[in-house]
């Protein structure tokens, strides 16, 4: 029986999708528009809006009738699903999947505890399994048995956009732009967490490159690189500074390198970069 992979617009992925991945898209909230993320609102004009904007963007989870209606598709053609979401802990839309999923035994749902490219890296290697072979039962089990092997690290340009969105204090905000602090964010038991704080890009960088280190990258599995905003200019410079990481292993320029999207660009604003990578064992 065929096999289909289920995510939402938290991923982000380089290139065309894969025919076998379908993508319930979130609601994007401007004002008074609302947009279909990915389909009506591209990243690079949501970076736009957001610069243009004083007040941040509402986000909309997927509702289970949107999963309904794809699930019913899914057997429809005789198929079987895995649904993997953007960790519960950020959004209802693992719920929503899990609610429509109770009718369809064919469907199984995983919570990737992640979002964007931490989230994309479950969504790359479930569908490896497919190329192996495997039923939903098992793919859905082998995803979940590495869900907590993955480590989604992010280096922040600004404090602004979480200032902004009520995640830190506004004074602390205000003190840590006048002292160019940049923070060194991740992903822990499906949340966002600080992990540090570096005064300047250059010791932001350095940060983040031991954090990559202390983990340990398994480039056995799929890794990501992702950037906020409108250019990849600082997240050339960060591969510039730590070319030893990829040197034997992967050719620059075949490094899979993405845009990060309105799920969690909202919250962190432009100038953000990203790496998603399985740590070793």
């Amino acid at each position: 029986m065929a096999v289909r992979i289920i995510t939402d617009s938290g991923i982000d992925l380089p290139g065309e999708l894969d025919p076998r991945l379908t993508v319930i898209h979130l609601g994007i909230t401007f004002g008074t528009t609302t947009y279909a993320d990915g389909v009506d609102l591209t990243n690079d004009r949501f970076y736009e809006l957001l610069i243009e904007n004083d007040e941040l963007p509402k986000t909309s989870q997927a509702t289970p009738f949107a999963y309904q209606q794809v699930f019913e598709q899914v057997r429809t053609a005789g198929e079987e699903a895995v649904v993997i979401t953007l960790s519960s802990k950020l959004s209802g839309t693992y719920q929503s999947a899990v609610t429509a999923a109770a009718d369809f035994p064919e469907v199984h749902v995983v919570d990737s505890k992640n979002v964007t490219i931490g989230q994309s890296l479950l969504v790359l290697y479930a569908l490896h399994l497919v190329d192996e072979g495997l039923g939903a039962a098992e793919i859905a089990e082998k995803v979940e048995a590495v869900v907590d092997r993955v480590c989604l690290l992010a280096l922040l340009d600004t404090l602004e956009y979480l200032k902004r969105g009520g995640r830190i204090p506004k004074s602390v905000g205000a003190i840590g732009e006048l002292l160019s602090i940049k923070p060194v964010v991740g992903v822990e038991d499906g949340e966002v967490v600080m992990l540090g704080k570096a005064r300047g890009s250059k010791n932001g960088r350095n940060q983040l490159h031991q954090l990559v280190e202390k983990h340990g990258i398994d480039f056995d599995m799929p890794v990501l690189l992702g950037y906020t905003g409108l250019s990849q200019k600082l997240l050339k410079k960060y591969l510039d500074d730590n070319r030893a990481i990829w040197e034997g292993r992967v050719a620059e320029e075949d490094l899979p390198i993405t845009s990060v999207g309105a799920t969690i660009g909202t919250h962190v604003g432009p100038g953000a970069i990203a790496l998603a990578f399985f740590a070793k064992n």
